[in-house]
């Protein structure tokens, strides 16, 4: 039996409190991706004690689950019904929570063939930066009121409000799953995934290190067997994308600083000084480089694309900065969501 515990009412008198002092608050879960973004200067609210699985109805594909329930306790309780979080979030650590998957939106390597976290939240609670403690979204897909809200938290690093439930849809494990490594260079590697795309291979995973491709194929016996036949390759080992997932390849040891790249599906191998991991089929590439923030970000906007840093202290804007126009809307939303700005100052941006 989990351990589950309603701690709202004691969360929502700490922001009360705050607001009353003007005290800015560093919204506190698992702290296993406090790296990541600008450091924030507040007093620590930890969500860790509203825990706990509110109702899971296997039948219905769908989960209610408390913002500081463990991450790993909520993947097992899907495990044991076989089902799972189709995005596969990333922990980044052990103690890694529900609300901090929220609050990042990090997908792992199945993302851009079944969709991210952000697709998968049918609503939440929150407690606004006027203290209020707000129900947005439902259980299901038919329930849209306040789900734009609900998805605008996926991604917003805490700076809109505390997180305290989330709704989430939920998915069969695939009935058969094949890992696969493949000799090509990238260049002939995206080509390749091109050509697949167009035949409809059941690809839930590409990713290429430098040296050869990686493939998942997931889906029912027949479909994976004839796509295995077509590919070919050699097997790979089941933990290679947990691996990727959780940055524990050798590639992500690398001293030098880590970029993620966010890019088109059709933009062909950028010339970079350094080391280059291509996942997602190429739409996300992990950038292991000395290079210039100035020189490298111009040279990912000219192809369509944004560099976000993952190491800390090397830039004093971690993630892409934001157009103007959109800036303007984020701090108009931030203004609206957190009157006070006592959630996070300024971890996304400065101007937030």
């Amino acid at each position: 039996m989990t351990a589950s515990h309603d701690a709202s009412q004691t969360l929502q008198d700490e922001v009360l409190q705050a607001i009353e002092q003007r005290q800015p608050l560093r919204i506190r879960g698992g702290d296993s991706k406090r790296h990541l973004g600008r450091p924030v200067d507040g007093m620590e609210i930890d969500v860790r004690a509203h825990r706990g699985i509110v109702t899971y109805d296997p039948t219905e594909l769908v989960v209610t689950v408390r913002a500081g329930t463990p991450l790993a306790e909520l993947e097992a309780a899907l495990e044991a019904n076989g089902q799972m979080l189709p995005c596969e979030p990333p922990h980044f650590g052990p103690g890694a929570t529900v609300g901090g998957m929220i609050a990042t939106g990090f997908s792992g390597p199945r993302r851009p063939w079944v969709g991210s976290v952000r697709d998968f939240v049918l609503g939440t609670r929150v407690i606004t930066g006027e203290g209020k403690h707000l129900r947005f979204g439902g259980e299901v897909m038919k329930n849209v009121a306040g789900y734009d809200l609900s998805r605008l938290l996926a991604g917003s690093f805490g700076c809109l409000g505390l997180i305290t439930e989330v709704s989430l849809k939920v998915l069969p494990k695939p009935r058969t799953c094949t890992r696969l490594r493949l000799e090509l260079d990238a260049p002939r590697a995206l080509s390749k995934l091109a050509e697949w795309e167009r035949q409809a291979i059941p690809l839930a995973g590409a990713c290429h290190d430098g040296r050869a491709l990686h493939i998942r194929l997931e889906g029912g016996e027949g479909s994976v067997a004839a796509a295995r036949d077509r590919i070919g390759g050699e097997d790979l080992s089941v933990a290679y994308w947990t691996d990727l997932r959780e940055h524990r390849l050798e590639f992500f040891a690398d001293p030098r600083p880590l970029w993620r790249l966010s890019l088109p599906n059709h933009i062909p191998v950028l010339e970079l000084p350094g080391s280059v991991l291509m996942d997602w089929g190429g739409a996300q590439r992990w950038l292991k480089s000395d290079m210039d923030t100035a020189t490298l970000r111009p040279l990912v906007e000219q192809v369509g694309g944004h560099a976000t840093c993952f190491t800390p202290d090397i830039t004093r804007e971690p993630f892409h900065p934001l157009a103007p126009v959109l800036l303007k809307y984020q701090r108009q939303l931030k203004q609206q969501m957190d009157p006070h700005g006592l959630f996070n100052p300024g971890r996304l941006y400065a101007e937030l």
